[in-house]
């Protein structure tokens, strides 16, 4: 462990989790933010020194400066750390440092690592192992998103920023692979091509979804035990399929099926809704269990799982609608959690759908696929992009996923409204009794709930 790390943006939900393990491993760490926030303070409290705002001059104590893909190359720390001499690491670089000083399990894929990575991680704890992972949001079972144990470390491996081909696992679970971050890997072939690479580097077990036909291609190149859902699985030999479910059955929150493999057959009650979230434990299931679990320890532990923060998150109740917070920003994601509500929507008289797109460049790349994400959804209500430190471009705004769903779906109801104040507005003269509002998002949508239910108290008392 070097004598010092300094971590740049260290606020993040990334960053902040690299400066808990390192500090959990024993190293001596520093980092800096724009702005006060718990984060900061736990961060403190744990004896990461924080300065808030970032200040050229705390670097010259410290040997590696680290940062998030989010931090500007013109930072006043990153350009006094390269004139001083530093190392430099990128977060991928410091994740992929990490990952060698302790067997790793990585969770790859475009959606379910974030959840699949909690799963694992509770699947491990409960059979009284001390596994360390690194989680993308906060979990409330766990005493935080980071840990570094005294066994395996399961770790998510995300492709925004090439931290997969960073991070050195001895094992890993492969979820999916679908179309995104184009900035970074130029196509979905060069999408595929790195996942491809990433798999061909790792040594110990991997596990790939089969109901994805692209990870399907590169389970069978790599030898990799497989996972899926019958249904889906059948064009593709079923019986060649490692891990499956079969016996469906949604009821409210809980997911309940029955586990197939060489280990026997397992009843699984799974408290998430939805068949991506019984892909994703299936996923678990099968890393957990070639690590050494039982496989009725592994089923218990997600019988009671409190989710995840911002996945299909109750956010509140009001005039008899209610709302729910989701971090589904992609096609593929938003289409499978308005699904899982279809499924079983529990009385929802109406399911109404607030999206606010992420990322200009992937807007401009991409928004004409979001065409057919929200056909589950009774009203639709689109805001404008949130950028995610991308620059502008000339022309490309929420509007043109709006365009998109118009035009593949023409009597749909969708809305278009760019400014915070009249979202807001809208949604809270709109939605009703026995409605439900999903709000979905990687941005500051997650606030739209509170803001949401205050307008409707205001209106309520005619303001």
């Amino acid at each position: 462990m070097p004598p010092r790390i300094h971590i740049v943006g260290v606020g993040g939900p990334g960053t902040s989790a690299i400066a808990i393990i390192l500090r959990e491993m024993g190293g001596v760490v520093s980092g800096s933010d724009m702005v006060e926030s718990p984060t900061v303070d736990r961060l403190r409290s744990l004896g990461v020194a924080v300065n808030v705002p970032h200040d050229a001059g705390v670097i010259a104590e410290c040997e590696i400066v680290t940062h998030s893909a989010a931090v500007r190359e013109t930072n006043v720390e990153l350009v006094a750390a390269r004139q001083a001499g530093k190392t430099v690491w990128s977060r991928a670089q410091m994740l992929g440092w990490i990952s060698t000083q302790a067997r790793t399990v990585a969770v790859a894929g475009t959606h379910g690592k974030t959840t699949t990575t909690t799963l694992l991680t509770l699947m491990l704890r409960a059979a009284g192992r001390d596994p360390g992972y690194l989680i993308g949001a906060e979990v409330p079972q766990l005493e935080s998103s980071a840990h570094w144990g005294s066994d395996v470390f399961v770790v998510e491996a995300d492709e925004s920023d090439s931290s997969h081909r960073a991070i050195a696992p001895d094992s890993t679970i492969l979820t999916n692979v679908d179309t995104d971050h184009l900035d970074e890997h130029g196509s979905f072939a060069g999408i595929v091509a790195s996942f491809d690479s990433y798999l061909s580097e790792v040594e110990g077990i991997k596990v790939v979804c089969a109901d994805d036909a692209t990870a399907l291609q590169l389970a069978r190149r790599h030898g990799a035990i497989t996972y899926g859902i019958s249904d889906a699985t059948a064009s593709t030999e079923i019986n060649t399929v490692d891990v499956r479910a079969t016996d469906l059955r949604f009821a409210g929150d809980v997911s309940h099926f029955v586990a197939h493999m060489a280990q026997g057959s397992i009843a699984v009650s799974l408290a998430l809704r939805g068949e991506h979230n019984v892909r994703n434990c299936l996923a678990a299931l099968a890393m957990a269990v070639q690590l050494g679990v039982e496989p009725g320890v592994a089923a218990e532990a997600v019988r009671n799982f409190a989710g995840v923060r911002r996945r299909f998150d109750l956010r509140a109740t009001e005039g008899g609608a209610t709302f729910v917070d989701d971090y589904a920003h992609l096609p593929a994601e938003i289409t499978a959690v308005l699904r899982a509500v279809r499924t079983d929507n529990v009385g929802w008289k109406r399911v109404v759908a607030v999206f606010q797109p992420n990322r200009f460049n992937r807007m401009a790349m991409m928004s004409d696929q979001y065409r057919d994400a929200f056909v589950d959804a009774d009203v639709v209500v689109i805001t404008d992009i949130y950028a995610s430190g991308t620059d502008r471009i000339e022309g490309v705004t929420g509007q043109l996923v709006v365009d998109a769903v118009r035009a593949a779906h023409p009597t749909a109801r969708v809305e278009w409204l760019a400014e915070r104040a009249d979202l807001v507005d809208f949604v809270a003269r709109e939605v009703r009794d026995g409605d439900l509002c999903i709000s979905m998002g990687c941005g500051d949508i997650e606030t739209l709930p509170d803001e949401v239910v205050a307008r409707k108290r205001e209106l309520s008392r005619g303001r």
